[in-house]
Order: structure tokens, then sequence, then C-alpha cells
């Protein structure tokens, strides 16, 4: 149960700091979510949006935050 607990603060942990880093990019203006290489297609009826620079810049900071908790839990 301890360990259950553990994981769980860590992931808020993780999610609280994920979204002050998306909370500072809005404030100096970084267009999280329209960066260039994001396909946005609009026509009459509809349009679609596919953030694939955004997404692979979230995984890679993700793997990066991850990876340093995980040394950290290892000590």
């Amino acid at each position: 149960m301890e360990t259950l607990a553990r994981y769980l603060m860590i992931g808020g942990i993780a999610l609280f700091l994920i979204g002050g880093g998306v909370y500072l990019a809005a404030k100096f203006g970084i267009p999280f979510g329209r960066l260039p290489g994001d396909i946005r297609i609009e026509g009459e009826h509809g349009s679609f949006y596919f953030p694939v620079t955004t997404s692979i810049l979230v995984s890679v900071l993700l793997t990066l935050i991850l990876n340093i908790i995980s040394r950290l839990m290892r000590k």
C-alpha cells in the first residue's frame, strides 16, 4: 500500500509540474499547440488539427522527467 501511495504522490507532483510548465509557456507567449509542424486543415464543412510537433515535444519532456524521477527513486 505504501508503494501505491508513493506512486500517486509522484504522479501528482509530476502533473503539478507539467501544469505549471504549460501555464508559464502561455504567460511567456510560447505557442504551445500551434508550433511549426502541427497539421491544421480547414475546409467549408469542418476542420482537422493534429499537433505533431507539440506531441513530440511533450513526449521528449515527459521521457526526461520520468527518467529523472526513476533515477532518484533507485537511490
